[in-house]
């Protein structure tokens, strides 16, 4: 599977944009700051119906127009697929697939596994819980369907609890009945949710682990730990224990929208005591054991992209990095750099396919 074209009108500094691509390696080289990252981001449109920084559609409209669009061609099994984005201003987001409207944007997930590499992926470690539950259900979501149906089903249930929660806290009543009904809905979705979570993970470390040990060149011990919510006690009894809390509080305390991930580097807090370049290696290792999890399980190479990593790694790493992702084991790759010289100097030394963009200001032309 690979993108066979681009095009963009109106997308965040970009007035238009029109590109074929290389089915292995593709570069857009330019000054930060250019929009660089932006076609990245077109890009994730395609596969994820959303951006990877802003989830606010309108916010992405280039300024002082009034809508954006977003059209790719996708060659996969000797097929052509076209998948279109378009949103105007003040209303609802237009996603179709060879001209055909979803009725729900979850249909489409999947069908276009990618991953991205970013350096915003920090956020993973010093940011909160919710960011890495999401890199969870962003991977499982990809390949799994009965587990994307799951988790917005979850979700719903748990709004309309909270809701529930705040309505008995304003009026002083409580309604022991109609809070159990959203209890048993809350616990049916949740226990897939944690089963295929668990046995994601179970799979999922030994990759990571080995990656790891590949792009470190080190023998150091790290860890993936789950961090369930619920402790030793099934569902259904720790939402009556924390009923109370609940109650006082006006939302669900507990279930798997509280759960977390715990990364470590020799069993020490990896936020706390790791070094920088020890961080970045994790970071990528996660990516990258992402990327070939997915591989493994849809039979299909991911789109991978890499937006300035350059700035993670040195340049004997990431001179490793790019002799991996240009090997056999991988698919189509999008990558963004500052130094167009490097980049051809690498290129042609590796003897990699590949096909390169000059970007400058909302413009991008091949080379």
């Amino acid at each position: 599977m690979y993108l066979k074209q681009l095009s963009i009108i109106n997308f965040k500094n970009y007035s238009e944009f029109e590109g074929t691509f290389s089915k292995k390696i593709n570069c857009f080289v330019g000054n930060n700051g250019m929009g660089k990252t932006n076609l990245l981001d077109a890009i994730h449109y395609l596969s994820f119906c959303k951006s990877y920084f802003n989830s606010i559609d309108s916010q992405n409209i280039k300024h002082t127009e009034g809508f954006f669009v977003i059209q790719g061609f996708f060659e996969k099994d000797n097929d052509i697929s076209e998948v279109y984005c378009g949103i105007k201003r003040n209303q609802k987001k237009t996603f179709k697939k060879n001209k055909k409207e979803y009725e729900r944007l979850s249909e489409h997930i999947g069908q276009f596994p990618l991953v991205m590499i970013s350096p915003s992926d920090g956020e993973l470690i010093n940011g909160s819980s919710e960011i890495r539950r999401k890199f969870l259900d962003g991977i499982i979501s990809q390949y799994d369907k009965i587990y994307l149906d799951r988790l917005i089903s979850y979700q719903h249930v748990l709004k309309q609890r909270n809701a529930l929660l705040k309505q008995f806290y304003e009026s002083r009543t409580f309604d022991s009945e109609t809070i159990e009904i959203w209890d048993d809905q809350l616990i049916n979705c949740g226990k897939t949710i944690l089963d295929i979570r668990l046995k994601f993970l179970k799979n999922f470390i030994p990759l990571f682990n080995r990656y790891y040990q590949f792009i470190s060149n080190s023998k150091e011990e790290v860890a993936l730990r789950y961090e369930n919510s619920l402790g030793e006690k099934d569902f259904k009894t720790a939402l009556i224990t924390s009923l109370a809390r609940d109650r006082a509080l006006h939302y669900t305390t507990i279930g798997p929208h509280k759960d977390d991930l715990e990364f470590t580097l020799n069993e020490f807090s990896l936020r706390k005591f790791a070094s920088q370049g020890q961080q970045k290696s994790y970071l990528l290792a996660l990516k990258l054991a992402q990327f070939e999890f997915i591989k493994e399980q849809k039979n299909i190479k991911p789109l991978l992209l890499l937006d300035d990593v350059y700035d993670k790694l040195d340049e004997e790493r990431f001179t490793k990095l790019l002799e991996t992702v240009s090997g056999d084991s991988f698919g189509q790759v999008f990558i963004t750099d500052t130094h167009l010289e490097r980049i051809e100097d690498l290129m042609n030394k590796k003897q990699i396919e590949n096909k390169i963009f000059s970007v400058g200001n909302g413009n991008a032309q091949s080379i």
